[in-house]
């Protein structure tokens, strides 16, 4: 059981039993494996399965808290109709797909339906709309979305602590087990209706964001996708939350995750880097993460919106008619629009603070704009939320009795559903929309006035503008809103700025209309080449791209609960097996071993640096056989191992990664001729980047130095050591030295020292002693050790003797590499060892007493 209440087993976290959810009806067959049979999709979906099916057509799974239905009760049948949400985003961006992909929805509905009609209604759905619904149980409904979603995560990801009671809720560990159970009920249902072979399953939205572990669990190589629509914190946010590594890692259980802006996308690798030591990088523009050798891609795109649909509502009639009453209403007026959900972060409050100010400060205004804000009703209830929408009527009731006349209102309120013609027409007749909002995901209101404010041919009859006349619009927004950095042309705002909302606004209706025409025309180009369509078009090309390899490697699941995750590592890759090795180790005559030293035969949590009677016992009884050399090949310097090493008499050492070799005890070190002038200059630059980075420190050896930065800050130890790596590469590029970034720490050397050239050097000398090995081992943890074993397969390969030695390169840990084989940890490897040397053969003579010690051992 691990440590954490929050990281136990799936079913311990779904509040103990989960309920009898009803099963999704068989109505939808999932996998056409001849033509014209179909399989009722029931068999094995074993996570290492290679066996493949073909579906009848492509098929892509949209999961979202709400289905993309309307739900209706009628009185007098007491039946439900239903009938598709042509509004909803999760609806229009089907027209991204290829027109014979088949969509299936997964989620909830917005209704209750009882118990014994939800099978009935499952089957309905499904029939007709290709949509499977959850059926969540009441109560973990309103603990999961009212709960968790809205008390908890809604406002911690719009930049909202719960510092005292009164001001947002505390954590609360059984909505945290609702918010689990529901999203273990969403698994369920995918996986009844999904192909995990051929379907691309995609995942929207902060409800749904440790489902990715479930269904990974269920399926290692399910093909997922992750689209974000709300703000991603800031680390220092994000790390408030108690559940904050078993959502980061359910979100690393997909294989593309979607943000709005590189900002959240930023956030979000941050929170990677600070909790789970994870580094990124960008490769041909995508930025991906290596998560136990699957590579977790990050995509940057804004949602847009469906240019059609929206044209639709410009032509109806009812459009066209409020269009002229407002006309008529606002006649030698200027019209500022707002349109916003009634919550606090939503700016409503602000904004019209700052039509106040700007009313005051410009007095030929009053009486000539007004200022429209239609609030739309609230997705949650809570005293913040009464609170702030007393404040909006107590502020516009005082605008209006200040600034206002018998014909003239200055600010009108509009707090009621209104129907969409209603807002299109309003959006067409405004001189300047403003969002003002203080945190939003992405916020489409901006697009939508720019599409309105294009018109169409429909509208220009109504509003007698001629079809080429220029068009015009103009944008106030929130630097803290998503869409703001796709509208170069808006005029960005402060919202807790009063005075600077204030004179942007003025700015926006006194604008010369030919600055209001570019401005227009660069925003719609882009809104209307940016749509709902290409944007799932983009997500889905995206996602195909990094599923593209999952058959080429193989998985393993590992970890309990959500803290869950995939190795997915070469497929000859496999665990290196004692008895294996010992039996190849009896067979052979002349044998070669290379071991590195931290974190191979000494743990790096290990405060002791020296090795443990143990490792010293193993070391000796294989150095003692005369069929072996055996080194100990390390980044440490000479002195040190020297000392660690003193019993091993007869072990070869290599220090400063082969800079400094030496065969045994009583022989000298030997060490390359190479330039060091470089340290010079170095050495000050390195020490500039310790000084200026608290907790970092710098490491100076004989041939090296390095600077290293773990007990850094993340986040500015990572950005140093890329400007040290580019630094030093742009002064170094003339000198024979070499810089390299590891994990922590950044590297000066010279030019041509790696421990692959160690073993290099070693196999050729016993080569030509006529001692060529017929068994060389190689075991190493980092990246230095990769050299090794590449370098000791080259030398099998470029080998001109008969024989071929048998090799075994083994790395530890279950990580990608390129060895052959792995162990778990250094506690593996000493066992390795001590199983070699129990089989090595003769034991030494000279040497009683150790081996009486080392048989004791065994």
């Amino acid at each position: 059981m691990m440590a954490s209440r929050s990281c136990g087993n799936f079913f311990d976290l779904a509040s103990g039993e989960l309920p009898d959810v009803p099963r999704t009806p068989r109505g939808l067959p999932r996998v056409m494996t001849i033509p014209g049979i179909i399989s009722d999709g029931n068999g094995s979906s074993d996570a290492d399965s290679d066996s493949t099916s073909s579906v009848s057509r492509e098929r892509k799974i949209i999961v979202t808290n709400m289905l993309p239905l309307l739900a209706q009760k009628d009185n007098g049948t007491g039946k439900w109709r239903f009938s598709l949400d042509e509004d909803s985003l999760y609806l229009q961006m089907k027209d991204g797909f290829l027109p014979d992909t088949e969509v299936i929805y997964v989620g909830s509905l917005k209704v209750e339906i009882e118990a014994n009609e939800q099978e009935e209604i499952a089957q309905k759905l499904l029939d007709e709309f290709n949509c499977v619904p959850t059926f969540l149980p009441s109560d973990i409904q309103k603990k999961f979305y009212y709960g968790f979603c809205k008390q908890q995560l809604w406002p911690l990801f719009h930049y909202m602590l719960p510092m005292c009671p009164d001001h947002g809720e505390r954590f609360d560990r059984q909505l945290w087990q609702a918010y689990v159970s529901a999203n273990k009920i969403f698994a369920d249902k995918v996986m009844e209706i999904a192909n995990p072979e051929d379907d691309f399953i995609w995942i929207h939205d902060y409800h749904l964001m440790v489902l990715p572990t479930f269904l990974r669990k269920r399926y290692n190589r399910v093909k997922l996708g992750f689209f974000l629509h709300s703000p991603f914190p800031s680390s220092e946010i994000y790390r408030t939350l108690p559940v904050r590594d078993e959502i980061l890692k359910g979100l690393l259980n997909s294989d593309l995750i979607g943000f709005h802006t590189f900002d959240y996308a930023r956030h979000f690798l941050s929170c990677c880097g600070r909790m789970l030591g994870l580094d990124y990088e960008s490769k041909r523009g995508h930025i991906g993460l290596d998560y136990f050798g699957r590579t977790v891609y990050i995509k940057i795109l804004p949602v847009g919106i469906h240019m059609g649909r929206l044209e639709s509502v410009l032509n109806l009639r009812s459009t066209g008619n409020k269009v002229r009453e407002l006309q008529e209403q606002f006649n030698g007026k200027k019209v500022i629009l707002g349109v916003d959900d009634m919550d606090i972060f939503k700016g409503i409050s602000l904004k019209l603070l700052a039509f106040e100010q700007l009313l005051l400060q410009h007095r030929e205004l009053q009486g000539k704009l007004v200022l429209v804000q239609i609030v739309n009703p609230a997705r949650s209830a809570g005293k913040d939320v009464q609170e702030i929408k007393r404040e909006t009527y107590l502020t516009a009731k005082r605008i209006n009795e200040v600034y206002g006349c018998v014909d003239y209102v200055p600010v009108i309120l509009i707090d009621r559903s209104a129907p969409r013609y209603e807002k299109t027409a309003y959006y067409a007749v405004a001189e300047c929309c403003i969002v003002n909002a203080v945190r939003d995901g992405m916020n489409l209101v901006p697009y939508k006035y720019i599409v309105c404010r294009q018109g169409s041919s429909v509208m220009d009859q109504v509003t007698g503008v001629k079809p080429e006349a220029p068009r015009t619009s103009t944008l106030v927004v929130s630097e803290f809103i998503g869409c703001s950095p796709s509208l170069s042309g808006a005029i960005r705002v402060n919202p807790w700025d009063i005075d600077a909302v204030a004179e942007a606004m003025n700015m926006a209706i006194t604008m010369p209309d030919a600055e209001k025409q570019l401005r227009h025309e660069k925003h719609y180009r882009y809104v209307s080449s940016h749509d709902i369509a290409y944007w799932a078009r983009s997500f889905m090309q995206d996602l195909e791209r990094a599923c593209k390899d999952h058959y080429d490697k193989r998985c393993w699941g590992i970890g309990l609960g959500l803290g869950f995750r995939v190795v997915s590592l070469s497929p000859s890759f496999r665990k290196l097996s004692v008895d294996h090795i010992v039996s190849s180790y009896k067979r052979t005559n002349r044998r070669a071993i290379f071991l590195d030293y931290d974190g191979t035969v000494v743990s790096q949590s290990s405060m002791i640096r020296s090795p443990s009677t143990e490792v010293v016992n193993a070391l000796n009884a294989l150095c003692n056989d005369p069929n072996n050399t055996v080194f100990i090949v390390s980044g440490r310097g000479s002195d040190p191992l020297s000392d660690w090493l003193a019993p091993c008499e007869n072990l070869g050492l290599a220090a400063e990664h082969g800079y400094f070799l030496r065969w045994n005890k009583t022989s000298e070190w030997e060490s390359l001729v190479a330039d060091l002038d470089w340290k010079e200059i170095v050495e000050p630059i390195m020490k500039h980047y310790m000084e200026a980075t608290d907790g970092s420190s710098m490491e100076v050896k004989e041939s090296a130095l390095v600077w290293h930065h773990r007990d850094a800050d993340p986040d500015f130890g990572s950005c140093q050591a890329k400007e040290l790596l580019g630094h030093l590469e742009s002064v170094l590029a003339n000198e024979p030295a070499v810089v390299q970034r590891g994990q922590h720490i950044v590297e000066v050397k010279p030019q041509g020292v790696t421990k692959g050239l160690v073993a290099e050097k070693v196999l050729s000398m016993l080569a030509s002693n006529g001692k060529a090995p017929d068994f060389v081992v190689c075991i190493g943890d980092d990246r230095s050790d990769e050299d090794m074993f590449e370098s000791i397969s080259n030398a099998v390969s470029n080998s001109s003797g008969t024989a071929v030695p048998e090799i075994f390169a083994c790395t530890v840990g279950q990580k990608p590499s390129k060895a052959k084989y792995y162990l778990d940890d250094t506690a593996d490897v000493v066992r390795l060892l001590r199983g070699l040397a129990s089989a090595s053969n003769p034991k030494p003579r000279h040497n009683a007493r150790f081996q009486v010690a080392f048989d004791n051992v065994f």
